[in-house]
């Protein structure tokens, strides 16, 4: 695993979500598409300051095929690496989700990157929960130091401004929130869920980077044991099988996710919360970046279940 930790940039294949955006890009040169972008029907970008880290950011918001004609509220789906995960949980959720036969429909809010930052720099900032003095992660934005450790102020944002945002202009059961991370996105819903677990009801965690500044969340982990008796929540937590240290191309090099995620859930069930409900899976055959989409699909029909359940 590259500790650039999920690098989007090296996705294939990107979706346009703001038709005003022309795209090129070089191979051999500069080509320039001539055709009008690619929208994703029923689809929004919104942009929100956050107040207290004087950053803009954008969400991007997808409604239900059914929601013109309802008038039903609907549950919220919270994605962070909103470029990636949106796209592809707003596929899922309609395709795979049968019209809520399999998962419910919902609400999908995609959380995306800080105005003017690259997607590396602000979710290493954004989604990290201390600072670390690992010196082998450098920036890959010219003339700024990295940073880390700002995911407190970043849930702010989200409980503070985002939250609030959601419910005034859509039709949104805020009782029934999941959020759904990947990577250094499962490394902020581990901060949230030992931080404010009532932030959300189900929290979809897949690939957590629980190696980041030697294991601290384990500290976290223990930290919030020692002062509370009950952890109210959902938890669905996935790993890929090919995550794990071994000899082989797929498999990882340096850090062991599969034995961190199963001793991180070892520690929780260890605690015996009375209202901690805890799923946790090894995925066969999948390795740190395909078995994203599996942990989506799976998360969903976990967290929303439909009605042909």
């Amino acid at each position: 695993m590259n500790r650039s930790d999920f690098p989007l940039r090296r996705v294939a294949a990107a979706v346009l979500l703001a038709t005003s955006a022309a795209l090129a890009f070089a191979q051999g040169g500069t080509i320039a598409l001539e055709g009008a972008p690619y929208v994703l029907e029923g689809t929004e970008v919104r942009s929100i300051r956050a107040q207290n880290l004087q950053r803009d950011y954008q969400i991007y918001v997808s409604l239900p095929p059914s929601y013109a004609k309802s008038g039903r509220s609907y549950p919220v789906v919270f994605v962070t690496d909103a470029p990636y995960a949106f796209p592809v949980t707003r596929a899922i959720g309609l395709r795979a989700g049968r019209g809520g036969k399999s998962i419910d429909e919902f609400i999908l809010v995609g959380l995306s990157y800080a105005r003017g930052d690259s997607a590396e720099y602000s979710r290493r900032r954004d989604y990290t929960p201390t600072a670390t003095a690992d010196s082998t992660l450098v920036s890959d934005m010219p003339g700024r130091e990295p940073r880390f450790g700002e995911a407190a102020g970043y849930r702010r944002f989200i409980a503070d401004e985002v939250f609030p945002f959601v419910a005034k202009h859509y039709r949104a059961d805020m009782g029934r929130k999941t959020f759904i991370g990947h990577s250094y996105g499962s490394l902020l819903g581990l901060d949230m869920l030992l931080s404010e677990p009532e932030l959300f009801d189900n929290y979809v965690l897949g690939s957590p980077s629980l190696w980041f500044n030697k294991r601290v969340m384990f500290e976290r982990e223990k930290a919030y044991a020692a002062s509370h008796k009950d952890l109210r929540a959902n938890v669905f937590l996935a790993v890929g099988s090919y995550e794990a240290v071994r000899h082989g191309a797929r498999f990882n090099k340096d850090e062991d996710m599969v034995r961190d995620l199963r001793n991180f859930t070892a520690a929780l069930k260890s605690r015996n919360y009375p209202n901690l409900n805890v799923t946790s899976v090894v995925v066969p055959d999948e390795d740190h970046l395909t078995v994203a989409p599996i942990v989506i699909t799976r998360g969903l029909r976990w967290a929303l279940p439909g009605s042909a359940r």
